[in-house]
């Protein structure tokens, strides 16, 4: 087996093991106090949002100019440097944190300043991962790095949210227990730093070197700076990060761990899609190297509809069974049911995510990728826009940010779809998908019409298989998707062999 077929299996497996921690702990586990867990979900989506800021997208150029700078012998006088610019960019960035509050006083009262003694360091610690993270994946080494970033803030949440509920267990006062609980936040990703520095150590010593003089020969350094550039304008369409600060600082810390569970469920439809990039990259690569369009049309419509299909035919379940499931949930439960409204409009959104394929990468791998960047820039302008005025025009509290989120994301994929069927003559759409609407659409009206039993677990169960029964002879007479070639025994042990 390959070093590449062997890290893409378990960069594979880690993601599904981080996925389904997730989802798991924001379903039976963290309804239990969503004003706690949405401070924990607040912390780290805001300084995600910072980080770019710190970073300023010098991590994407210790990938971008790797290969010069190991031939040069100077591997790690970038990867110092690197580290060094963004320590230097934390401190001004911290003195404009703090200078900040005298231009405009209202930020004293926001949720960013009560709570900046752990959004700073954690900026930092974030930052200098970014770098780490960057810098060890041109050793072809990314499941390491995928654990750190997919497995520990995972445990970071879910540890923290126990040890809270542990410590007012013992009749330890809530701020003692919150402390507790912040604590082990913070802790776990200080352990994350540590573990990248031992790691990057581990593929080759780190020996710090901080001098300037190869980045000044040729000027280099303005290379690299206008790359990084480019690499930070690009980090702006974080749409998720932007709605869990807005609504923590103009709705609450309980509407955040809220929106976060609902996320949380949401997110099962786009199971398809994992590691989409990761294959589709080298043939995308390829058709446009060679510049066979009418293959890349082909390959683009064939991928959209595979994940189409797919996301549509969990999202009908989710549909049908979201009811009865949030009877399983603590007691909370009850207050993601009246939410019922944003799992149908964001799952709507998500889905059309879904069919527009790998629309992004076409264009961030071709010579119009700094396109990516505008559209990116235009998701964040339109989400920041649209969460302002639901929430100050509108008393939709959430199903507005779900608005807001569907009506950005859907404008956000039209425009690629529309600049590469001008640019690239290929588009992802087709007329199977509006059958597999039309489909899932009366799958999911028979399964809500039939009647209810008594037992929450029997609808649970059965509304969900009446769907994936009719979704099935739909298909079987529509001939949509090829169900038969891969619910047979060929492709389930193919996927255990890697040749």
């Amino acid at each position: 087996m390959s070093v590449v077929a062997r890290q893409g299996f378990k960069y594979s497996i880690i993601g599904y093991i981080g996925f389904l921690l997730g989802t798991v702990s924001a379903i039976f586990i963290f309804p239990n106090d969503f004003e706690f867990y949405g401070k924990l979900r607040y912390i780290l989506p805001t300084a995600e949002m910072l980080v770019p800021f710190v970073v300023l997208g010098i991590s994407y150029s210790n990938v971008k100019f790797f290969h010069t700078v190991e031939r040069d012998g100077k591997k790690q006088n970038m990867l110092s440097l690197s580290l060094l610019a963004v320590f230097i960019n934390f401190l001004v960035f911290t003195v404009v944190f703090f200078i900040l509050p005298y231009f405009y006083p209202k930020f004293r009262h926001s949720e960013a300043w009560k709570i900046k003694e752990m959004i700073l360091p954690l900026i930092l610690i974030l930052s200098f991962c970014a770098i780490f993270n960057k810098y060890t994946s041109n050793y072809k080494r990314i499941v390491v790095s995928n654990i750190f970033d997919n497995l520990f803030p995972k445990i970071a949440n879910l540890g923290a949210f126990c040890l809270f509920f542990f410590a007012l267990s013992r009749n330890i006062t809530a701020p003692t227990s919150q402390k507790i609980a912040y604590i082990f936040f913070f802790g776990i990703f200080f352990l994350m730093l540590l573990g990248y520095i031992y790691y990057t150590n581990k593929l080759e010593k780190i020996k710090l070197d901080f001098n300037t003089d190869y980045f000044k020969k040729n000027n280099f350094w303005k290379e690299f700076f206008n790359y990084s550039f480019f690499g930070f304008l690009g980090t702006f369409g974080n749409y998720l990060a932007i709605n869990s600060f807005m609504i923590g600082e103009f709705m609450g810390m309980e509407e955040v761990g809220i929106y976060s569970v609902l996320y949380a469920l949401i997110s099962l439809i786009s199971i398809p899609q994992l590691g989409l990039f990761n294959i589709s990259a080298p043939i995308i690569n390829k058709t446009l190297a060679d510049g066979d369009m009418e293959e890349l049309d082909r390959f683009h419509k064939k991928t959209s509809l595979t994940l189409y299909f797919l996301g549509a035919v969990l999202f009908s379940c989710i549909m049908v069974g979201f009811p009865y499931l949030t009877q399983f949930m603590p007691k909370n439960g009850t207050m993601l049911r009246e939410y019922e409204p944003v799992v149908w409009i964001w799952g709507s959104a998500v889905l059309i995510d879904l069919a527009t394929g790998f629309n992004g990468n076409i264009i961030s791998l071709s010579k119009y990728y700094r396109f990516n960047i505008l559209v990116m820039l235009l998701l964040a302008g339109l989400t920041i826009g649209l969460n302002y005025y639901f929430i100050k025009n509108t008393d939709l509290k959430l199903i507005g940010i779900a608005l807001s989120t569907a009506i950005s994301l859907s404008i956000y994929n039209v425009v690629k779809i529309v600049f590469n069927y001008f640019v690239f003559k290929v588009s992802p759409l087709s007329i199977e998908m509006i059958f597999v609407s039309i489909i899932c659409t009366l799958a999911i009206t028979v399964a809500i019409v039939l009647p209810n039993f008594n037992s929450n677990l029997i609808n649970l169960i059965y509304k969900p298989a009446v769907v994936l029964v009719l979704i099935y002879i739909g298909n079987y007479f529509t001939k949509i998707f090829p169900v038969e070639d891969y619910l047979n025994m060929k492709f389930i042990k193919s996927i255990f062999k890697f040749k």
